[in-house]
């Protein structure tokens, strides 16, 4: 007996020695980075910017796949089935937490079925006016929708963005009730505005930065909590005097649930110190992003706090996804 007593903890050590050692070999083949947008979208160009020293570091080549549609849900869905041993990797945005309680019945839970591994990149909006508008402030904005509820239009890259979400939150903080004119995209919202056929319009700074220097669109303030790098004489919304208000984009690496927690560790520590890097800072403010650099339990919370902030938001409005 005590012998089968011996042999039986014998083979169990054998097999967790066998266990760790696996996890310890990770990553051991190629890793895949699946993203919900097309080749050339902000949030492929951040993974894309990122791969090559993660690579170096973890000794493996990564391989981007993009599987574009539904808001990215297709591509959240996949790597939420997806085997959870490090391999695949969901590149994720600010569009999947809004995704989470705009779009009813999804075949997935965000919050459940991914884990949140690193932070990646944000990217603010920037809120700006057609030249002919009178407000040069925020509080003058605010004033003027006051004083014009339901007249000011608001265009945004289409119902659900972080563009629109991100002009409801301002209308919900401030009582104005500024007009909501969707778009296709946001080449197509900037056009309209640059013509004067919209007033105003929270847009990620890169796309309408060129603008700003031109002079032919007035920006106000950025919605990050800190200065834009992008734009570092523009005050924050919270500076300009609505205080809490803040929207970012923001892409993020999650995985399916259930990867191991040595796993996730080892992405996390790698991916940061990447983000560290100098040269790679100097490419993403070439983007017009800020590298996300957040320990792991920090980056968990801020998932959950930014999926939480737009369901509020969703609720509060009423609003319902096309």
């Amino acid at each position: 007996m005590q012998a089968c007593i011996a042999f039986g903890v014998g083979l169990l050590a054998a097999l967790l020695s066998i266990g760790a050692a696996a996890q310890s070999a990770y990553p051991s083949r190629p890793l895949r980075f699946v993203v919900g947008f097309g080749p050339g979208s902000a949030v492929d160009v951040a993974g894309r910017l990122v791969i090559p020293r993660l690579s170096e570091i973890l000794g493996q080549p990564i391989l981007v796949e993009n599987r574009v549609g539904a808001g990215s849900n297709i591509a959240a869905e996949f790597v939420a089935r997806a085997p959870a041993d490090g391999y695949t990797l969901f590149v994720a945005s600010i569009a999947n937490a809004i995704n989470a309680s705009l779009q009813k019945n999804l075949p997935f839970d965000f919050l459940k079925d991914l884990v949140p591994v690193s932070g990646l990149v944000t990217l603010p909006h920037l809120l700006v006016v057609h030249p002919s508008v009178a407000a040069r402030s925020v509080q003058e904005l605010v004033a003027l929708g006051k004083s014009k509820p339901g007249e000011i239009l608001y265009a945004s890259s289409g119902n659900g963005t972080s563009a629109h979400l991100s002009a409801e939150l301002f209308n919900l903080m401030t009582g104005t009730k500024l007009v909501h004119v969707p778009y296709k995209g946001s080449p197509q919202a900037v056009t309209d505005l640059l013509a004067g056929r919209v007033a105003l319009m929270f847009s990620p700074a890169s796309t309408v930065l060129p603008q700003i220097k031109a002079g032919t669109l007035r920006a106000l303030a950025s919605t990050s909590r800190e200065r834009a790098a992008a734009a570092p004489d523009l005050p924050t919304v919270i500076e300009a005097g609505l205080p809490g208000f803040e929207t970012t984009v923001w892409f993020g690496l999650l995985g399916p649930a259930g990867l191991p927690s040595e796993i996730v560790d080892r992405l996390s520590v790698a991916m940061n110190q990447v983000l560290a890097n100098s040269e790679l800072k100097a490419q993403f403010a070439g983007q017009a992003m800020d590298p996300l650099i957040l320990k792991r339990a920090e980056f968990s919370a801020y998932v959950r706090n930014e999926t939480e902030k737009w369901a509020r938001v969703v609720k509060e409005t009423g609003m319902k996804a096309d």
